[in-house]
Formats: C-alpha cells, structure tokens, sequence
C-alpha cells in the first residue's frame, strides 16, 4: 500500500512523455516526473521514491530527500508567507511544505527558522507542518533508560539551556553548564540521557556517563579547534615540538586528551588532522 509523506519501494508500471508511472502491489499509480528518474533505472527493478501531493493533490514520487519525512520533527526556514499560512523550505524541488495559519504556535516570520513537527492531515490528506510541538510528544511510553546514548535535534535556547527532541519522540533539556561544544538550534548531534523526570521530560548531558567534565587539557583542545573553525592540523604522528608550540602539552598528554574527545565523540581524526564533530 503507498504511503503519502514517507519513503515506498515501487515497482515500473508505463511511460509517458511527462515521466514514468510507478506501482505498489495493489496496482496503485503514482507519476515520477522525468527530471526525477535516475540515469541507471531500470524497468525491471524496483525504486524506492517519496511520495507527496502536489499542488492540486495529485500523488506525486520524487527521488530527492526531503528535509523531513511524515512523522518527524525538523528545523526549517519560512521562504514564504501567505493568505493560508507559511511555507518552510523542505528541500523538494518546486514544493514547500505549509504551516497553517492555525498550526503555528507563534505567526511565522520569512526567513525565520522553526522546528516543526510534519504530519498527514486525514482530513485533506496533505502533508502539512506544525509549530505546536508538544502534542507530538511521547510522554508516558518511555524506551530509553538512564545512560542511554540518543539522538538529538536541537530546538530553541532558554534561560536553562536548549530544548532537545530525543530519538524523534521525547521532549529533553541540556542545561547550560553541561554545553562545552558549540551547540546550536538545528543541529543535530548525539547526548546521553542523565535524567528521566516525572513529567516525561529527559535530562540530557553530551558526554558518556563517567565524562560529565572534560578533562582540561580534552576542553584546551576543544577550545583551539572552536577558535580555528573546526581543524587541528596535528595527529598521534606529529612532531612533539609542533604540539608543544600550539596546545602547550607534551605529546603523551595530547594523545591522552584527544583519546577522551575521540571516545565522547566530539571529534573525529582523519590523516591530516583532528576535525571537530557539528
């Protein structure tokens, strides 16, 4: 059965001068226009497309990944506002994805960006976004457990720190004093649940339990790629002068403190260099 807002797997059903038709198993069309068709299809294979309604609710497929599928939460950024609500940029090629009017917790503003949650309107069978999130929330079914590692996306900054979606179901909080890595609304990044409180809501920290702090020569190297946009020019291969002259640490001190960034996954280490992880 063809699922509108998420990802199908189809199968060839015809061609015609506008792109080729796919079908699911119950015999179901859905056109994917010829500028979506890959240049290696084959008609004996099957594809796997997303599949949304135009703007006259045609089902259309398309090969591109949208930004966020049906179901799930998403940071974007209004391109348009009009008479029936707001339009995010939603990463499909001639579609952006509505905000009512009535869907949004705050009028939305152009060029302004939002976290959202996208979702199927049974009623018109669109796929529109809401700004009103917390309905969208999973409070009393939890499957995490303290110490879990979980994904992230990042919301909106408060006087406590940024709100966090978790796994693309809870509602969790980073707290200030537990941010020692650039952090930003948008991204998205993985933390460990340090806290399950009553409400449903997780404490969230960004380091493995066991790290809550970073040593302080991990946090002298997390401090010079922040200055440096993200890049350490130095490896475990590197002259101990060389390491000396930029961090002021012997060699067997940085292996140590870039061991720790490596294992709370802050950065990443390539053969040129030590990148810090966004």
């Amino acid at each position: 059965m063809m699922q509108v807002g998420r990802f199908n797997k189809l199968n060839f059903s015809r061609s015609t001068r506008h792109g080729i038709y796919l079908q699911d198993e119950e015999g179901k069309e859905v056109l994917l226009p010829n500028s979506e068709v890959p240049e290696d299809f084959s008609e004996e294979d099957p594809i796997e497309v997303f599949i949304y309604t135009d703007s006259e609710d045609r089902l259309i497929a398309t090969t591109l990944q949208p930004k966020a599928i049906r179901d799930e939460f998403a940071y974007m950024q209004v391109v348009e506002v009009s008479a029936v609500g707001a339009f995010l940029d939603w990463g499909l090629r001639g579609k952006d994805l509505l905000v009512p009017f009535s869907e949004q917790r705050r009028k939305m503003q152009k060029d302004n960006w939002y976290l959202v949650f996208v979702y199927l309107d049974e009623l018109t069978n669109r796929l529109v976004a809401s700004s009103k999130i917390n309905r969208f929330f999973e409070h009393q079914h939890l499957d995490v457990q303290t110490g879990d590692e979980v994904e992230l996306l990042v919301g909106k900054e408060t006087d406590l720190g940024f709100n966090v979606v978790v796994n693309n179901k809870y509602r969790g909080l980073i707290y200030h004093n537990e941010i020692f890595r650039p952090v930003r609304s948008g991204f998205r990044i993985r933390g460990f649940v340090h806290q399950i409180r009553e409400d449903g809501k997780l404490d969230i920290r960004l380091s493995a339990p066991g790290f809550a702090k970073v040593e302080p020569n991990a946090q002298k190297i997390l401090t010079y790629l922040e200055n440096q946009g993200g890049f350490l020019d130095l490896t475990d291969k590197s002259d101990p002068e060389s390491i000396k002259r930029k961090l002021a640490m012997s060699k067997k001190t940085f292996k140590k403190a870039v061991g720790v960034l490596y294992k709370q996954r802050l950065i990443r280490l390539e053969p040129g260099g030590i990148f810090l992880n966004k």
